[in-house]
């Protein structure tokens, strides 16, 4: 019986997001402050004997196999490992896509673990990482198993934070799905009719404390796809609305997180919601690091 390997792939929330310049290579520069939520995907690995990889999923729609992360990224390991074996992933899943949850980027980051897992390690951590730096900008701080990261650049340059006190939150989940292209074309164009950010000093301090997280949080792709998507806005200030600590649209959007002080303020704010502007999702922010691959 071939060995198997379940490992689940958490979403993320931008906590901040800055947009910084366009480089020559197309390419822009962020800066976002990352952090795990509850929510997850599940991914299950286990050797083959044909070639390759194969892909099942359940709950989801994740586009032409060869495009697929997840396929994407076992494929790397099992080439950096000289394709000893075939492998076959299971994927359930729970992270809404199109969404700026992360979920695509946190099932490629599953992959590229837990296949290395069936691989005996093979590949060194430094390489997996470098591997994620190619696949996209969430994945590294998604391999890394920390809960917490200020990231920058392509999202290949991360500094891992101590863990913040776990906290209950909420995730709305629009009808309206915004594509990654969609969203830096919008930002290109906000900006050339004036848009500025101001200054922002970062230090670890400041970091450290969900208070002041809260006083420094703001995504520029709010600014540039609220005008052109009004159901969004109005999701946002509904859930602004219900008084949370924190609230924000999730990477290039669709979905906004609002994280609260207690379960009750959390609880009340999800009836008061309804179903009104999506799905409603309640969730925590973690403390620790995910659970590790597990054999099944």
């Amino acid at each position: 019986m071939n060995p198997a390997i379940r490992i689940p792939a958490h979403a993320k929330v931008n906590l901040f997001l800055r947009v910084l310049a366009r480089e020559d290579d197309g390419f822009h520069s962020l800066e976002t402050l990352f952090c795990l939520l509850s929510l997850a995907d599940e991914l299950q690995a286990e050797r083959s004997d044909a070639e390759g990889v194969a892909l099942e999923v359940e709950g989801g729609d994740c586009g032409p196999h060869g495009d697929n992360l997840a396929v994407r990224a076992a494929q790397m390991v099992l080439d950096a490992t000289g394709r000893r074996f075939g492998v076959r992933l299971r994927l359930r899943k729970h992270i809404p896509v199109r969404a700026g949850l992360g979920g695509g980027s946190s099932d490629a980051a599953a992959a590229l673990t837990a296949v290395n897992h069936l691989a005996g390690n093979a590949v060194p951590r430094h390489e997996l990482l470098q591997m994620a730096a190619r696949l996209g900008s969430d994945i590294p701080f998604l391999l890394t198993g920390a809960s917490l990261a200020l990231a920058w650049g392509h999202g290949s340059r991360l500094l891992r934070l101590p863990p913040l006190p776990t906290m209950p939150a909420l995730v709305v989940i629009p009808e309206t799905g915004i594509s990654t292209p969609e969203a830096y074309r919008e930002i290109d164009q906000a900006r050339l009719t004036g848009h500025r950010r101001g200054a922002v000093s970062l230090d670890l301090e400041s970091l450290a404390r969900w208070g002041d997280i809260a006083r420094l949080s703001g995504n520029d792709f709010e600014f540039a796809l609220f005008g052109r998507h009004p159901d969004l806005k109005r999701a946002f200030e509904a859930l602004a609305g219900t008084q949370p600590l924190l609230c924000r649209m999730s990477g290039s959007g669709s979905a906004m997180v609002a994280i609260y002080r207690s379960r009750r303020d959390r609880d009340d704010a999800s009836l008061m919601l309804g179903a009104r502007h999506g799905r409603v999702v309640a969730v925590e922010t973690l403390e620790g690091p995910p659970a590790a691959p597990a054999e099944v």
